[in-house]
């Protein structure tokens, strides 16, 4: 059951601050079951949701709750290893608070808060409120009195077993994690350690296994999907928690009849578009693209100056000479691009609109419908760069860079089914007459050489 947290947000100085009415956590209810299942999640970095741009995409808050749903809350305890962002730009810190708000209804139990995520939450005064919704635990936050380390208590298999999840950096004495670990152990019944580690290097992951506390330990990732890392049956269960928000991690605790001696397994679920989305995630979305468009940011982008004097002129003024390619060009869906943001909600998103309309990175380029309606979508210039001296020269100087070359947007994070299929997708935008067509879309990227202003 999603968890209502009362929350009040208010923009100052082109960042939100959110403060978090205090909210009473349900209690764990009994359970007959010997099974227990902690759902883990992490360095989001910034990705909220998928872009949307096209289908088989993975991730996404909104479809976050479908999984994590399935288990009871008597049978389940859901942590986040934190980097909620890369960053701390002003769109990330926007960002931070939006995933501050969705892990509260979400009803996270215990969330770690990276160096990164700390700093950020110290400079904008949130660490009270974020302290109100979930158990926050750091490896660095002993300064600011926190905790290194969360316990929660569940019925199970006819008694009690404890789950602490704790901090560390890595980087301490056998001493430390001893002292960090070592008291849950005296607790009563059935104890289960995890450790969330900022390093995964054999010799820190060495040490830890030595002390002998830990039954899984979790470390820094290397690829999206949360993963077993070494042998899937070694004690204690090393595994990774992914990035990017497109999975979630499973652990399953399971305690045999009459043992004591709790079992680890790890799997990850995918979280795809086919899941049902949850409606107060979905409206958490709209208010962060409120806010987005509030902060002006796409008209304050940073952008470079173009080389040369060039100047971006509009794909309709290519029309001039180039109409056979232009009227090729108009029915397909690079031609109609800004109106899928529209469609959606975020045409006023940065991250979003550099991939559907001319030059946004460049002095001169996309700023704003408004501004520079005739740079809309993705044109001519994009794939063969500013076509001002090409004009004036009536064709003598050829097209020369910045250009785009198609892997710039068609990523795996914004374009899933382009890896593998590119023919396919290089020939929906044939618009020309020559048969040699792959060279007409795919010119060579020219290096930005300088810095933006």
């Amino acid at each position: 059951m999603i968890k209502t947290v009362a929350l009040i947000s208010a923009l100052v100085g082109g960042t939100l601050l959110v403060a978090v009415a205090p909210a009473e956590t349900p209690a764990k209810s009994d359970s007959d079951g010997n099974t227990l299942v902690v759902f883990i999640t992490g360095n989001m970095l910034g990705e909220l949701k998928p872009c949307g741009c096209s289908g088989g995409q993975l991730g996404g808050l909104d479809r976050r709750s479908a999984i994590l749903g399935s288990i009871p809350d008597s049978r389940r305890l859901i942590i986040d290893t934190g980097s909620f962002v890369p960053d701390s730009g002003e769109q990330n810190l926007i960002k931070f608070n939006t995933v501050v708000q969705a892990l509260g209804l979400l009803d996270y139990d215990v969330v770690n808060l990276a160096e990164d995520d700390l700093e950020i939450a110290q400079r904008q005064g949130l660490l009270d409120s974020i302290g109100s919704v979930f158990s926050v635990i750091s490896s660095a936050g002993e300064d600011l009195n926190i905790p290194a380390k969360s316990t929660k208590q569940f019925a199970i298999a006819g008694g009690a077993i404890s789950v602490t999840v704790a901090a560390y950096d890595g980087a301490g004495a056998q001493k430390d994690l001893s002292e960090l670990l070592g008291r849950e152990n005296e607790r009563s019944g059935i104890n289960v350690n995890i450790l969330i580690v900022n390093r995964r290097d054999a010799g820190t992951l060495d040490t830890i296994s030595q002390i002998g506390l830990s039954d899984c330990i979790i470390v820094p990732p290397d690829s999206d999907e949360p993963a077993v890392v070494g042998e899937p049956n070694a004690m204690p269960l090393v595994i990774s928690a992914g990035r990017l928000g497109k999975y979630v991690g499973k652990l399953q605790i399971t305690v045999p009849e009459g043992n004591n001696s709790p079992r680890l397994a790890f799997s990850s679920a995918a979280i795809t578009e086919n899941l049902a989305q949850n409606q107060e995630l979905v409206e958490l979305y709209k208010v962060y693209q409120q806010l987005v468009k509030d902060a002006n940011l796409l008209e304050r982008q940073p952008r470079f100056a173009l080389p040369s004097g060039l100047e971006y002129v509009g794909s309709k003024t290519c029309r001039l000479c180039h109409d056979y390619e232009y009227d090729k060009w108009k029915p397909q869906k690079h031609a109609s691009a800004y109106a899928t943001l529209e469609k959606v909600g975020s045409q006023y998103d940065p991250e979003c609109v550099v991939c559907h309309v001319i030059g946004m990175e460049y002095k001169g380029g996309f700023v704003s419908e408004r501004g520079t309606a005739e740079l809309k979508d993705v044109g001519c210039e994009n794939c063969h760069g500013p076509g001002s001296e090409h004009i004036w020269t009536l064709g003598a100087t050829e097209t020369a860079g910045p250009m785009s070359v198609c892997t710039d947007c068609h990523t795996p994070e914004h374009s899933a089914e382009y890896a593998g299929n590119t023919d396919t997708y290089f020939r929906k935008t044939i618009h020309w007459r020559e048969p040699v067509w792959r060279r007409n879309v795919e010119p060579q990227k020219t290096v930005k050489s300088e810095e933006k202003q």
